[in-house]
């Protein structure tokens, strides 16, 4: 058996086609397949179903796939941990991120790059599930998510701020004078909102239905990016944490009301692999991220009106 049989199958297993996974490896066809032919028969066991085109792993190779991809995740830790003695840090870092919390990322891999400026860091929007799923078949070497929303497994955690709630809208004749709105409030308003598939939607829809009141949102999204369009361009309202007003920043034509009745927090973390040994990079970027106070510096960086709520 050698590594490249197994780089062949998480490729395949990958793209759950011949063709893609030979030009992801930079191979011919002929070449991917005999070698995959070559490491069955070695392992004596059936790895995929076979027909005109790819018909999908065998359980055993659905197995078989877990394991050269931990092995891989292990090569690719010895070669950092060996390199790193000789000319410092170096590999790669991939991050699934959330997309409420991508605001943040800037603030986590600014110092981390200067103290080790030889990583390559790839950023991946990503929902909560997509990251669970990728640290567990170690296509993600660490994520940002919720932590204290819905079940994480086989992770270890950093905390690093509370996710809190604003209504935020364009027009300018809403609630003039207030300091603060109730979710039964912002319910009757014209809303746009991320989509249901997203966990930040389920959290919002959870408090929306504690405060019983249930809204029927004219525009859904999976893009902050769509949802700060339909409130500059179309006067709506929408509901965004002060992560995304971190980035977004607070124009004039821009408002904000913190959201209340009832108030609600969660908890926004760090989540990687609970495995040792842990893979250098990552250990190096879970040590890095530790020293930082990321809420402080967010709500630094918005209206005083708006800390207060710290």
């Amino acid at each position: 058996m050698i590594l490249r049989q197994l780089e062949y199958l998480v490729a395949l297993a990958r793209e759950a086609h011949f063709g893609r996974a030979a030009t992801a490896c930079g191979v011919t066809q002929p070449t991917l397949s005999a070698a995959i032919r070559e490491l069955e028969a070695e392992l004596d066991v059936l790895i995929v179903e076979r027909g005109r085109r790819f018909g999908g792993l065998t359980a055993e190779g659905e197995r078989v796939v877990e394991w050269a991809r931990r092995i891989l995740s292990d090569r690719d830790a010895l070669r950092q941990e060996v390199g790193s003695a000789r000319q410092g840090l170096a590999g790669n870092l991939v991050l699934g991120v959330i997309p409420t919390a991508l605001a943040v990322v800037g603030l986590l891999i600014s110092s981390f790059q200067r103290d080790h400026p030889r990583v390559r860091i790839k950023v991946l929007s990503s929902s909560s599930i997509e990251i669970q799923r990728g640290l567990d078949i170690f296509d993600l070497d660490a994520g940002v998510s919720y932590l204290d929303n819905e079940p994480l497994l086989r992770v270890g955690t950093l905390p690093l701020y509370s996710e809190r709630y604003f209504l935020v809208t364009g027009d300018r004749r809403v609630f003039r004078g207030r300091k603060s709105v109730t979710w039964a409030e912002a319910a009757d308003l014209p809303l746009c909102l991320l989509t249901p598939d997203m966990q930040n939607r389920r959290i919002v829809d959870a408090i929306f239905q504690k405060a019983q009141h249930v809204p029927a949102p004219l525009v859904e999204t999976n893009s902050l990016l769509a949802l700060y369009a339909q409130v500059r361009s179309r006067g709506m309202a929408t509901i965004l944490t002060q992560a995304s007003l971190y980035v977004l920043g607070m124009p004039r034509w821009l408002r904000a009301f913190p959201l209340v009745a009832p108030a609600a927090r969660r908890t926004i973390g760090l989540v990687y692999p609970d495995r040792k040994p842990q893979q250098p990079v990552a250990r190096a970027f879970v040590d890095s991220v530790r020293q930082l106070d990321i809420d402080g510096e967010m709500l630094r960086n918005i209206p005083p009106a708006l800390r207060q709520q710290r």
